[in-house]
């Protein structure tokens, strides 16, 4: 009889300590989870693979009004982020930076997954090319625009959304469907610098109305000022402690050294 009591007493022990590691410590560190969502209507724009960041609010990739340097242009002009990602690291070289990819056509989702310290990488920054565009592009101007965790670390910014009178044009190439990237007749090495600056254009898109697309499919921009055209949704689960995973560890052992006792003395009885 005392040693079911025993027994009993360790599995009732165990099951303290598996509570108590379910549940995460205030910790800083978190598990994101970021879902990007092309609202606007069909046939209508997609999204370059959407380049982001969380960080301390220093990297400013460009201001409106000026003109558009080479981290924003990589971006604006070829969707890539062959300058944006590098600038976006030496500027703040503790950032969690990373893309979501690929394309994103009218109506498709897509998600990814990053592990953040909201201690320290409070801000969020994106940046996403518009296409069927010379230089259309998504982004946000002011570095400290949308601040995700509050000072205690605390998720306080759900979403992001955006509409078309939303769109920035960085001024940096002239328009022209021939050397517009996305479209079937684009050859995009043959762009024309347009020496401007960094402004907000969505009507320009209609011109490109009536062009199939790389896709396949016909573009109609389709676009007011006040359509819905992206969403930045946000969820977070807390990235559990190295010694949760210690004590789950140890838990699931004695588990198994208990079992195996119980077995052990149940044959012997018999």
């Amino acid at each position: 009889m005392m040693k079911q009591t025993t027994t009993s007493a360790l599995v009732l022990a165990l099951g303290a300590t598996l509570t108590v590691a379910s549940v995460p410590a205030a910790a800083a560190n978190f598990n994101v989870t970021v879902k990007v969502e092309n609202l606007a209507p069909i046939n209508s724009i997609s999204f370059a693979p959407l380049r982001l960041g969380f960080n301390n609010g220093t990297f400013d990739a460009f201001n409106i009004g000026q003109a558009a340097t080479a981290p924003i242009i990589s971006v604006a002009e070829g969707g890539s982020g062959s300058a944006w990602l590098p600038a976006f690291a030496a500027a703040d070289p503790t950032a969690t930076i990373g893309s979501i990819t690929p394309a994103l056509l009218p109506g498709q989702t897509l998600s990814s997954t990053f592990q953040v310290d909201s201690s320290i990488n409070r801000y969020f920054t994106f940046a996403s090319m518009v296409v069927p565009s010379n230089d259309f592009f998504i982004g946000n101007d002011s570095p400290t625009e949308y601040q995700l965790f509050d000072n205690a670390g605390n998720l306080q910014l759900s979403s992001i959304s955006l509409k078309a009178n939303q769109i920035w044009d960085a001024g940096s190439e002239v328009f022209d469907p021939v050397a517009a990237a996305f479209l079937a007749i684009g050859t995009n090495s043959l762009r024309t610098p347009q020496n401007s600056v960094v402004g907000f254009n969505f009507a320009e898109l209609s011109g490109f109305n009536g062009l199939t697309t790389a896709p396949g499919y016909v573009f109609n921009s389709g676009l007011t000022a006040n359509s819905d055209i992206y969403r930045i949704s946000f969820e977070v689960a807390a990235v559990p402690e190295p010694e949760t995973y210690a004590m789950m560890m140890a838990g699931l052992g004695l588990v198994g050294w208990t079992a195996r006792r119980n077995r052990k003395t149940t044959l012997a009885k018999n």
